[in-house]
């Protein structure tokens, strides 16, 4: 136990050391080269966008945050059930593998404006923009796990007669799950992507909208104080979610080790 607290702190100190690193690189950087703040503030003016304007960045952070919660719970979701009939099912292995490969060679960013047109400028084509972004990783994760459950532990079952239901639940499912672990990590770190480029094309509201009209405005520091909002965002999902997956998935002792 000890032991597992003092690698915790030494990683969180480490963290800190590289958060402050970057800033003083930033703030001396600014300073030696004297720029201009529209084109890189110094962390300070940052602080100070963040606290002057902590009353909308807030109101915005909380309308991003909703998009990004259902999109990725949604993404993990289907990305999972479209694994699940993938491995149960040749025909749609050979009918939507090539549908699926096809779709993450077209950029969301071409597809953020169709989604606009079809399901407007509200919360569903932000959501759905997200999903695009994460059922792959899930999906292949996953896939592949199925794909890789131990033989042996498979005909061990049907020579007890278990039945395939049976075969999925408690063997194939329960050897597949620290390969969807690591597609809901990934996933974890890019959900904000699909929301913010949603948010970019069409909306009123969130952290993406206000990063466009502050680029449009050449107001840099309030740019970068949503910037780093939504850093700080992806960093707690992601962290809440490899803690959840750390008790979930209990007996990976590769996923214990972090």
């Amino acid at each position: 136990m000890q032991n597992r607290f003092n690698k915790k702190l030494a990683f969180f100190l480490h963290g800190l050391v590289v958060f402050f690193g970057i800033l003083a690189l930033w703030w001396a950087i600014a300073i030696i080269f004297d720029l201009k703040k529209y084109i890189l503030p110094s962390p300070l003016v940052v602080a100070q966008s963040l606290w002057n304007g902590r009353q909308y960045l807030l109101e915005n952070s909380l309308i991003t945050i909703v998009e990004i919660v259902i999109g990725f719970v949604s993404g993990i979701l289907s990305g999972a059930a479209l694994a699940l009939l993938l491995m149960f099912s040749k025909t749609l292995q050979k009918w939507l593998m090539p549908v699926l490969i096809v779709s993450q060679s077209i950029p969301v960013f071409a597809l953020a404006p169709i989604l606009v047109l079809w399901f407007g400028y509200g919360i569903l084509s932000k959501i759905i923009a997200a999903i695009l972004v994460i059922f792959f990783p899930v999906t292949t994760a996953f896939f592949d796990g199925l794909r890789r459950t131990n033989a042996g532990y498979l005909d061990l079952a049907r020579t007890m007669g278990a039945s395939p239901l049976s075969q999925l639940v408690h063997i194939r499912l329960v050897a597949a799950l620290p390969a969807l672990g690591s597609g809901v990590r990934v996933a974890a770190a890019i959900a904000p992507i699909g929301a913010i480029i949603g948010e970019w094309v069409g909306s009123s509201g969130g952290l993406g909208y206000i990063m466009l009209n502050a680029n449009a405005r050449m107001q840099t520091p309030t740019c970068f104080a949503a910037i780093f909002i939504l850093s700080i965002i992806a960093m707690i999902l992601w962290y809440i979610t490899d803690i959840i997956l750390k008790y979930v998935i209990y007996w990976d002792k590769k996923s214990q080790q972090n």
